[in-house]
């Protein structure tokens, strides 16, 4: 870009986007940012924005593995084994809504920071637990930190990539979700080769807690998201951060910067204003059906995700799968190879979700999605009716999780995390991202919760007829509440309610 190029002072304001008109040197740093090729600094921002959806499948797994060692030494009743998991996604709830809302208010760096080194302590904490409510409270505040980490990195991200690699890299940071779960897969295998005794799943808190240190360091070198900074009317931060993405002449940005000097980029249905929009802003009228289809459907799919996700094991020890191990140990280690191989095709579905959500669209996925999970829970539900039951139905058993796992990850579990951070504008992104993830991290902490108590009345059927409602559900609600989702900038979305 030359100094030729940037327009200048005097020229009035220009049109984004149908409806949304800016200062023409904020146009020039939002097409530097949404016309960029992908760089290298680009997936370095990427890796560490997915920390935390990285811990957070790595976490649910790991204390699925745990459960049942856990059990082994530590007494827990039926009703404090439901809060142990249920804790985990319930800090999450707290974590979300207050993560997208700080987010908002002080960036997306400070949180980022913040949540990591919370995630540190709390998961020390789980590794030195001696009782049942110390270990519930411990995890409780892990699931706090990642709920937080939520609505911060699919804003970051979607704030920072280039428009054309955007939905892309989105899913491919919701896709380290089951990146951490084949990670904890390996380190609890490996564990357990090491250091066979109950006491082991101590150390996957310490493994937990180590990651995120990493992370906690690694992210100090982030740059703060440039969108972030110019809505602040921080243009002259702002072009310093694009600058760490894009190679442009410093000279040239820092023109832009001293002529905007503290004005702010605003692109939104919301009134201009010097104070930080409210909370209600997001059921305003232009948001409200956004802010319906962000969270309905999320709430459905993470009843069932998490429900299924963190009781994967304990619904194949239910099914007999490796009950002919000798010890603990041994039963720990054939269930962590069972779910581990399930769980590759969370990945597979990502990998295809990263393809497929650019191709045919986020709603089309979504609904697509929401059909294969329930078709995956019928086919396990035809496992536990048929003579011998699961134990001689193998097959049927892992096609069931297959399907489930990959229909879910190559749609609602991918779109849900990318449709908030693009439906709301830059004053509202984190706050309607972290409303939309707290309310699916309360239909996760049902589904943790009540999966068992349903498992230990009715059985296995009962969980899984559950699940089949819970995934028809959501796609109904997602056919109810769908929008235009072809893809467009983040600015043009918002042009889309303007029009």
């Amino acid at each position: 870009m030359s100094s030729a190029s940037i327009p200048a002072a005097s020229v009035p304001a220009k049109t984004l986007a149908p409806g949304v008109v800016v200062h023409p040197d904020h146009a020039t740093l939002i097409s530097l940012l949404d016309n960029a090729p992908l760089r290298l600094p680009h997936y370095v921002a990427w890796f560490l924005s997915s920390g935390g959806t990285l811990l957070d499948g790595f976490s649910v797994f790991m204390l699925g593995m745990a459960i049942p060692l856990v059990v082994a030494e530590i007494a827990f009743t039926t009703f404090q084994l439901a809060f142990l998991g249920a804790g985990l996604v319930a800090g999450a709830v707290l974590g979300a809504a207050t993560g997208g809302r700080l987010a908002d208010r002080i960036g997306r760096k400070s949180v980022f920071l913040l949540d990591m080194l919370f995630l540190l302590l709390a998961a020390l904490g789980a590794a030195l637990s001696w009782e049942p409510w110390f270990l519930i409270i411990t995890q409780t505040l892990v699931g706090v930190a990642i709920g937080m980490d939520f609505p911060v990195s699919s804003s970051y991200i979607a704030e920072c990539m280039p428009h054309r690699s955007r939905g892309r890299m989105m899913v491919a940071t919701i896709a380290s979700q089951s990146v951490g779960m084949l990670l904890a897969a390996l380190l609890v295998l490996s564990l357990l080769h090491l250091h066979g005794a109950a006491e082991v799943w101590r150390f996957f808190f310490v493994a937990e807690a180590l990651i995120a240190a990493f992370f906690l360091v690694a992210r100090m070198q982030l740059a703060e998201s440039p969108r972030w900074l110019m809505s602040k009317g921080r243009n002259r931060e702002a072009v310093h951060a694009i600058s760490h993405l894009i190679p442009e002449d410093r000279r040239d940005l820092e023109q832009i910067a001293t002529r905007l000097a503290n004005t702010p980029f605003h692109a939104a249905r919301i009134a201009r204003s010097d104070h930080p929009p409210a909370f209600t802003a997001i059921f305003s009228a232009p948001y409200r059906r956004r802010t319906f289809l962000s969270t309905a459907p999320w709430f459905l799919m993470d009843m069932a995700t998490y429900g299924i996700g963190l009781f994967t094991a304990v619904l194949l020890g239910a099914m007999d799968f490796g009950a002919q191990s000798k010890t603990v140990s041994a039963h720990i280690e054939a269930l962590t190879t069972g779910s581990g191989f399930i769980d590759l095709f969370l990945l597979l579905g990502f990998l295809v979700g990263i393809w497929a959500v650019v191709r045919f669209g986020r709603i089309r996925m979504q609904l697509i999605g929401f059909g294969g999970m329930a078709l995956g829970m019928a086919i396990l539900l035809v496992s536990t009716l048929l003579p011998g039951g699961p134990q001689a139905q193998v097959a049927l058993v892992f096609i069931g999780f297959i399907l489930f796992n990959l229909f879910m990850n190559m749609g609602p579990n991918s779109t849900t995390y990318v449709l908030p951070a693009e439906l709301f504008p830059t004053q509202l992104r984190g706050t309607g991202a972290g409303f939309a993830a707290a309310v699916a991290k309360v239909g996760a902490t049902l589904g943790v919760f009540l999966l068992p108590l349903i498992k230990a009345r009715v059985g296995v059927v009962g969980v899984l007829v559950l699940m089949i409602a819970v995934s028809l559900l959501g796609l109904i609600t997602t056919w109810l509440f769908r929008v235009d989702d072809r893809e467009r900038t983040l600015e043009e979305h918002q042009a889309a309610d303007l029009a």
